[in-house]
Order: structure tokens, then C-alpha cells, then sequence
């Protein structure tokens, strides 16, 4: 009797546990869509409604002139166009270094193992600053080039260090097999190792890609020609057009009969699309990979 009122009350702190977790859940999930859905409520209600300023959770006067004038604007595809090559490039760039640095790192063996990963934790506190890499681009003649936005942001250490776990993490029976089937290294790596790491490859190339689409500090550092700016500057450059006091809105003109708030939440809308996009395809291999790549170490 007991036991069964034991195992009773349990149940019932479970479920209350779970109700109270689903609570918590739904109004934080309520505070981030709120003003997700004010951004599209914005971006698609009619002029008078968003300059008067009471449009909360539903649009007024629905209509998508916004959508149309932005996906017309040439500089807003320019735009697109350098951030989708930054982030392509650069997500493989970094994956292919990450992996390439993590796997050797993996090996207890290694010799000076030890002293390599305090050099590589060292650069996650300091860095040369600002001015040493705006010399170092010049030198190297990627001024106002993409490649130096992606150079300085090449391997991420949090990345590397996921990606070593995860090779710690693989039977050390499943090398030593290969090895006597004749395999070196390298060939253990690509036919081996990286399809049994394919979690968290999947898992570091979703943070490689939202970095480098959210890239903006090295973009205002390094890239002064506005045929070569990202998407992340272009945006800023129509908020500041868009609330300059004197109205002054260059990137709009007589014929569009739109609000500046309009076309700022539009652009944010469509900028925050290809990761809305591509998340869900990545998303069932985020949460292992992190898991066992943390979990060592």
C-alpha cells in the first residue's frame, strides 16, 4: 500500500512538473513570436495605420506593396547576393578548418597536445585588436574584399572544441580496425571518421552559417564600396535613411506610397528568411551533436 501510494504521489508530481514545464514553455514562446509577429503585422498593413502607430498583433489594411518594392530594389539583391558568398564560403572554410584542426587535437598522443590547446583557448579571451587587423587586411590587399570578412572569423574555437569532443567521443576499436585494413590517417579521417561525425558537422556549420549571415562588425570594418556590403549593413544604411529627421528617404521615391517603417520590417522579414529556411533541415542533428560533443573534454 505503500509503494502504491508512493508511486500515486510521484505520478502526481510528474504531472504537475510537466504541466508547470509547459506553462513556461508556451509564455516564452509567446514572448518571442509577439514581436516576430508585430514585424510582419508592420511590414504588411497599409500606410496610415503604421505611421499612426497602432498596429500590435494583427496587420490593418493588409497589403504586401512593401514586399514588392523591396524584392525590386537591385541594391537589396546586391546585398543578398554578397552575404549568401560569405556565408557559403566562409561556412566551409570554417567547417573544413574546425575539422581539420579537431581531429589531430582528438589523439591523446599528439605530442605538445596540451600546449596546443592553450594557445587555441588563449585566442578565445584575446586577440590583437582592432587596429593590428585593420593593418593586417591592408597588407594583405583584402580591403573592401569579402574575404575579409571571412578570413578573420575562419575557425571558431567554441566550434573546434564541439567537433574534438566528438571525435573523443568515437571507439577507439573502430580506427584501430580501419588501420589494420591498411587505412592511414587521412583516409581514416574521410571514410571513417567524418561519417560518423556528420551530427556535428551538421551542428557547427548551422553556427558557422548564422555567424557569418549575422556578420556585420568586420563588414563596417573592412568594406567601405557599397557594391560590396552584406545584407546585415545594407539594412542598417535603410534604418538610418529611413529615420532621418529631415525625411529624407533615399532608398523610397514619389511613386511608392509606403511608410519607412514598412520597408525596414520588410527587409528584416526577408533577411531573416534563408535561416528560417534552412534551420528545420539542420535542426534534428543540432541537439546530438551538441550533446556529445560537449559531454568530453
Amino acid at each position: 500500500m505503500v509503494g502504491g501510494k508512493m508511486e500515486k504521489n510521484i505520478t502526481k508530481v510528474d504531472k504537475g512538473f510537466v504541466f508547470f514545464s509547459y506553462t513556461m514553455l508556451a509564455l516564452f514562446s509567446l514572448l518571442v513570436a509577439i514581436p516576430i509577429i508585430n514585424l510582419v503585422s508592420v511590414s504588411v498593413s497599409g500606410m496610415s495605420h503604421v505611421l499612426s502607430g497602432n498596429i500590435q498583433i494583427w496587420p490593418k489594411d493588409f497589403q504586401i506593396e512593401a514586399y514588392k518594392y523591396v524584392l525590386s530594389s537591385k541594391e537589396f539583391f546586391m546585398a543578398l547576393n554578397n552575404s549568401l558568398y560569405i556565408t557559403f564560403f566562409g561556412t566551409i572554410l570554417g567547417v573544413f578548418l574546425s575539422v581539420m584542426a579537431a581531429y589531430p587535437l582528438s589523439k591523446i598522443h599528439l605530442p605538445g597536445r596540451n600546449k596546443i590547446m592553450i594557445l587555441f583557448v588563449f585566442t578565445m579571451m584575446f586577440n590583437g585588436g582592432i587596429i593590428p587587423q585593420y593593418i593586417l587586411m591592408n597588407k594583405l590587399g583584402l580591403l573592401n574584399n569579402l574575404w575579409a570578412v571571412i578570413l578573420p572569423l575562419s575557425i571558431n574555437v567554441f566550434n573546434m572544441l564541439i567537433v574534438k569532443n566528438y571525435f573523443e567521443s568515437i571507439p577507439e576499436d573502430i580506427e584501430e580496425a580501419a588501420k589494420i585494413d591498411g587505412a592511414n590517417q587521412f583516409t581514416i579521417l574521410i571514410r571513417v571518421m567524418l561519417p560518423l561525425a556528420i551530427p556535428v558537422i551538421a551542428t557547427i556549420s548551422l553556427f558557422y552559417v548564422v555567424m557569418y549571415w549575422n556578420e556585420y562588425f568586420y563588414s563596417r570594418l573592412f568594406i567601405n564600396e557599397f557594391t560590396e556590403i552584406p545584407l546585415q549593413v545594407y539594412l542598417r544604411m535603410v534604418i538610418f535613411e529611413a529615420m532621418d529627421p529631415a525625411g529624407n528617404f533615399a532608398l523610397s521615391n514619389a511613386n511608392v506610397k509606403l511608410a519607412p517603417q514598412s520597408i525596414i520590417n520588410t527587409t528584416v522579414v526577408l533577411s531573416m528568411l534563408p535561416m528560417i529556411i534552412l534551420y528545420p533541415f539542420l535542426q534534428r542533428f543540432l541537439l546530438k551533436g551538441m550533446i556529445i560533443g560537449s559531454v568530453k573534454g
